[in-house]
């Protein structure tokens, strides 16, 4: 008999155990044979995240936390930060993270790609092949590593007002349009247009759609961000976005959970407390939530909201157990992954007392993914103090490497799926395929869609045209406003809406027949009511938030876009012309009298 003495090591880093032999002269050769038995066998198992293959019906999570089992700390940790940099180029300290770290994932904001004022073509050309060219760069280093996992690329390109990727990608009407529009097919086509952009410049994750119920219509953070004040319509439109991004090969992230539509505070500077119970919540903030859950959406973003009449109490809704495990995961029954919202906002560590506090309370309450705007010392105290707690608690090494787990997934299901955008850009596309084939035509169409007549004074109001309307003057906020006004009404004065001018205004005003008034915001409400006893018929085009159109009910007619884009002004004037039917459905209730 050959006895075989063995001491087996496992580092945390290789899948497969290293046997270290002490065996008797007689049998070497045997013993040689079967140590080259199960080296070959151990080559069968991946060593890392490019070597795994998936095949139909093969159990994804499965895999994943497999491979995740053999991670160290230090690699399971990092899956689940994603960072921000500064600048268009490259950031040698988000590289840091990257090479030395492996962290999950990236973040683009607004600031990564920049535009001088008064942009030429060519200049959001370069600042869109730019970013590409950056993203690669991170790629690159992450696929560099033994363990060969790439990163997840976000950012938020929900469309209307929240566009953080500029350049030459599309310009969109945004959510509340579609809110007026109502057809599931229109949020399933902006949100694969979107995806489909996004994917060429080889991101694979966005932040969105926002699901948040505008429960408080005059709320200046969310406002058209949301597709309206119905629970049920933002769900079902919600889950058509989130499948077209899906189709596109990215990653949607419906936001901000539970519901960021019931304050006007941002909590990028507070933390802001909603007062309601969390039977309202379930009926009304969640249901989106609960439907989106259902349709498979492939992440949830937490916000830094309180509910102070909830069982989280005082506590931010990121950092809460009750509201990440006890009602996302267990009564609603989400499997996804969820990603904090920045973790470097005051609504998070104002809450915690620290970021390092903040990113450990969130994991310890749910989330997967830590994101943050910035990147922190690369050995500061988010790093080690996150470590040290991974090796002190095992409860908490249990939860980390349950949330790298579900980043895994991810990354197997969209980043090794059949859309998947790619992990280096081809840059020499990017002027074929950004704006996306198609897409200019769609988000033409869906303006005039969303274009609503909210009021009419009185039958026969509309169409306004030059005839009929005699001197106009317009009055506005927007260069775009007088540009599409002054070709339905080649003769109108015109004069910039704004304090500073109201004097100018009224005066202008004694001499005109009609007044078509762009409204975007309380300013210009206040200026337009000045004009209130003139004696002229007055009209407004409501661009962005229809809500400061409450009150207006003494005005003639009043027509409302969703967008401060041409596509939007465009349709406006045609509705107020007659050139198209308004059959936009106002997606949110108004108090006009």
């Amino acid at each position: 008999m050959i006895i075989m003495k063995y001491v087996v090591s496992k580092p945390r880093h290789y899948p497969f155990s290293i046997i270290h032999y002490q065996f008797p002269r007689r049998g070497k050769a045997c013993c040689i044979a079967v140590l080259a038995f199960m080296f070959r066998t151990a080559s069968l198992f991946p060593v890392d995240f490019a070597s795994i293959q998936l095949q139909p019906g093969d159990n994804i999570p499965q895999k994943a936390a497999a491979f995740v089992a053999e991670l160290s700390d230090e690699d399971a940790l990092a899956q689940t930060l994603m960072f921000g940099w500064s600048g268009a180029p490259p950031s040698p300290y988000l590289l840091e993270w990257i090479q030395k770290r492996g962290i999950g994932g990236v973040k683009v904001f607004g600031w990564n790609t920049p535009l001088p004022d008064n942009p030429t073509a060519a200049d959001q050309l370069q600042t869109t092949i730019t970013l590409a060219e950056t993203i690669g760069v991170y790629q690159k280093s992450a696929l560099a590593r033994p363990l060969k996992i790439p990163l997840l690329v976000a950012t938020d390109q929900e469309g209307g007002i929240i566009r953080h990727v500029k350049g030459v990608t599309s310009l969109t009407p945004g959510n509340m349009a579609l809110g007026a529009s109502g057809r599931p097919r229109d949020a399933y086509l902006q949100g694969y247009y979107l995806g489909r952009e996004m994917a060429a410049l080889g991101i694979n994750m966005n932040f969105a759609p926002t699901v948040d119920v505008l429960t408080d219509t005059r709320s200046t953070l969310i406002g058209t961000r949301a597709f309206g004040d119905n629970p049920v319509y933002a769900g079902i439109l919600g889950a058509a976005y989130a499948q077209g991004l899906h189709d596109a090969g990215v990653i949607a992230t419906a936001k901000h959970f539970p519901g960021h539509g019931d304050t006007a505070l941002d909590s990028h500077g507070v933390l802001p407390r909603i007062d309601v119970e969390m039977d309202v919540l379930w009926e009304r903030e969640l249901v989106p939530y609960r439907i989106l859950a259902k349709e498979g959406v492939g992440a949830i973003m937490s916000g830094h909201i309180a509910f102070p009449k909830t069982h989280a109490g005082n506590r931010p809704a990121s950092l809460s157990r009750y509201f990440l495990t006890d009602i996302l995961r267990d009564e609603i029954g989400y499997k996804g992954l969820v990603v904090t919202d920045d973790i470097s906002m005051n609504g998070a560590t104002f809450a915690a007392g620290s970021q390092w506090r903040a990113a450990f309370e969130a994991l310890d309450a749910g989330n997967d993914l830590i994101m943050s705007s910035g990147n922190p010392a690369l050995d500061g105290p988010l790093w080690g103090n996150l470590l040290a707690e991974m090796r002190r608690s095992e409860s908490f090494n249990k939860r980390v490497r349950e949330a790298a787990t579900r980043v895994i997934v991810a990354k197997l299901e969209y980043l090794k799926g059949p859309n998947a955008p790619p992990f280096i850009p081809d840059t020499r596309e990017i002027r074929d395929r950004i704006p996306d084939a198609g897409a200019a035509d769609f988000y033409r169409d869906l303006a005039s869609r969303a274009a609503t007549i909210i009021i009419e004074k009185e039958s026969g109001v509309f169409p306004l045209t030059p005839e009929t309307a005699g001197n106009v003057l317009l009055t506005g906020p927007d260069l775009e406003f007088f540009s599409v006004g002054k070709k339905a009404f080649p003769n109108a004065k015109s004069i910039w809406a704004a304090p500073e001018f109201r004097s100018d205004f009224l005066a202008m005003a004694q001499n005109a027949d009609t007044i078509i008034f762009c409204l975007r915001d309380a300013q210009g409400s206040a200026l337009l009511r000045a004009a209130r006893y003139l004696g002229k018929k007055i009209f407004v085009l409501s661009v962005l938030n229809p809500a400061y159109l409450e009150g207006l009910d003494w005005i003639d007619g009043a027509v409302a876009v969703y967008s401060d884009y041409a596509e939007s002004f465009l349709a406006g004037f045609s509705a107020i012309t007659g050139h198209i039917e308004a059959e936009g459905k106002l997606p949110l209730k108004l108090d006009l009298n």
